[in-house]
């Protein structure tokens, strides 16, 4: 038993520790999602330790200290998407329907042929703007019966697990298809008008993960989401009275919300993530209910309070909608604050983007 133990600690205190390196490696990048996971089994560990052992041993008060070091390491990086946390974003007061935003994501999965599922959800819930992942020309198919209530759009079909679309009840101007670091990824990026007149800067992206049998690295997918933050810290680092526009950034990201690549997004971007202090809804995997992540996101700038944010029904895919209704309050929002960027985040963010030879310049920046 003793023995058993100990090797179990091991493996968890390797899991812990191979993510500090920062090496982008699929296998060590893949230890920052699940993170839940292992601390679930670092406290079973810990309980196991503690009554199956003789605490008296040497070795045994070493299992004991490295197991409680895991588990306070592993919740440090979960806890802020739980309700023990304080709220990043303010809940919105004000319901004026015309400065409501409401944004339905969905990574459809390409081979998925449940299209009637997705039509029925955007039916029912009426979101403002719809954006699938993974949609190729057969889904385009299928949600062209959308158009009558959504009569804007932005297309773009791949079969490559890449494909994008964007459907729109409202207006969208100055769209842009973007292929940011890879040559088969793409991301849009647009204007959108609400009806009060005010316009929104969105970006939906969907970079590719660290894996095996698609990039063994993570450095591309980072360096998309690093060139998208600089390009929007510009932007919302101004006074939020003067010129700078309210900005929106969803889409799948294949990383998990508490990642420190995501983390240094966020920084960087100075975008705010309503999920803080409410909850992770998890959206992938939704077949397996023990190793689902939140790898679907939004953030956005102070300019929104929270309306609601749910996950809603599967549509067969592998991972949930995620529906968040924002309202458009910069007066109420304007001292919302997020996580903040030292020296060695903007360094490690030059550093990343240069790796893959890509600039902040080659992000769109419509209306800006």
């Amino acid at each position: 038993m003793l023995h058993l133990l100990i090797i179990c600690t091991c493996f968890i205190v390797i899991a812990t520790l191979l993510p500090l390196s920062r090496h982008s490696h699929w296998i060590v990048r893949a230890l920052d999602f699940p993170r839940l996971q292992i601390a679930i089994i670092a406290a079973a560990l810990l309980i196991a330790n503690l009554t199956l052992l003789d605490i008296q041993l040497p070795i045994t008060k070493g299992a004991i200290a490295a197991t409680a070091f895991c588990l306070i390491w592993q919740l440090w990086w979960i806890l802020p998407y739980t309700i023990l946390c304080r709220k990043e974003v303010k809940s919105a007061t004000n319901n004026n329907p015309n400065k409501q935003l409401s944004i339905l994501t969905s990574n459809v999965l390409t081979p998925n042929r449940n299209s009637d599922a997705l039509i029925q959800l955007v039916r029912k819930h009426k979101p403002d703007i719809l954006v699938t992942l993974e949609s190729d020309q057969w889904w385009e198919d299928k949600l062209n019966v959308l158009e009558a209530e959504m009569p804007y759009s932005v297309k773009c079909p791949l079969d490559n697990l890449y494909g994008m679309h964007l459907y729109s009840r409202l207006p969208i101007e100055e769209q842009e298809i973007s292929f940011l670091v890879e040559k088969d990824v793409p991301s849009i990026h647009a204007c959108l008008v609400l009806k009060t007149g005010d316009k929104i800067r969105v970006h939906f992206v969907h970079p590719a993960p660290p894996s095996p049998t698609e990039n063994t690295e993570s450095a591309e997918r980072d360096a998309e989401l690093v060139i998208i933050a600089k390009s929007i810290g510009e932007s919302v680092s101004k006074d939020i009275n003067k010129s700078d526009l309210p900005i929106i950034v969803t889409g799948d990201l294949n990383d998990v919300a508490w990642s420190s690549t995501t983390r240094l997004f966020r920084k960087i971007s100075g975008l705010l993530d309503p999920r803080v202090g409410r909850g992770m809804y998890n959206t992938f995997h939704a077949d397996y209910p023990f190793l689902r992540w939140p790898l679907d996101h939004l953030f956005h700038s102070q300019h929104f309070t929270l309306h609601s944010i749910q996950r809603l029904p599967s549509i067969g895919s592998d991972h949930f909608p995620l529906l968040t209704r924002l309202v458009f309050s910069p007066i109420r929002g304007a001292n919302q604050h997020g996580l903040q960027p030292d020296a060695d985040d903007r360094e490690r963010s030059k550093n990343i983007a240069q790796a893959q030879e890509v600039s902040m310049d080659d992000v769109p920046r419509p209306a800006d």
